[in-house]
C-alpha cells in the first residue's frame, strides 16, 4: 500500500494485518446473505383512477414509512391497514384529508402535480407490489 503524506508532510502506512480484510469479508458476507427486499413495498391504488381517466396511483409506502411511524397515517389520518379498503377521493385530498394533510403544496407537493402520484402503468391492479411482508400487524 503506498504511503501518502499528511498535512505536515509526514508519511504513514496503514497497519499491516488481516483486520481490514476480515471486516471487508464480513460486510460482503452480510450483504450477500439475504436478498434485498423492500420491507414496506409499493402500493398500487386503482380503485377509481383508470375509471376517471387517470393512471393508477403508486404509493411508495417504504418511503413514507422510513420517515413516519405507522400511527401517523393509519391512526391520525384515518387510513385503514388494508389495501383497497380506503375510500379516498381527490376532493378529500384537496380538502386536506388523507394524503392532503401533507400533500398540500406546503409540506409536500400538492394535488396539482398529478403525475407524481398517478404514475402507474395502465392495467395495474390495486394491491401491494414487491415484498408484502410488513413485519407489522400481520400480512395484508
Amino acid at each position: 500500500m503506498p504511503a501518502n503524506p499528511d498535512i505536515n508532510g509526514e508519511t504513514h502506512r496503514a497497519p499491516q494485518g488481516r483486520t481490514g480484510l476480515k471486516k471487508l469479508l464480513l460486510v460482503l458476507l452480510l450483504c450477500l446473505s439475504a436478498p434485498a427486499a423492500a420491507e414496506y413495498a409499493d402500493v398500487v391504488l386503482n380503485k377509481r383512477s383508470e375509471a376517471a381517466g387517470m393512471p393508477p396511483v403508486i404509493f411508495q409506502h417504504w418511503f413514507h414509512r422510513e420517515r413516519f411511524r405507522c400511527k401517523v397515517c393509519h391512526s391520525e389520518l384515518g387510513f385503514q391497514m388494508r389495501v383497497g379498503a380506503n375510500d379516498v377521493l381527490m376532493t378529500d385530498i384537496i380538502d386536506g384529508k388523507f394524503c392532503g394533510a401533507c400533500h398540500n403544496g406546503s409540506l409536500a407537493w400538492g394535488p396539482e402535480n398529478c403525475e407524481l402520484c398517478h404514475s402507474g402503468l395502465p392495467g395495474l391492479k390495486t394491491g401491494i407490489r414487491g415484498d408484502a411482508e410488513t413485519r407489522g400487524p400481520g400480512r395484508w
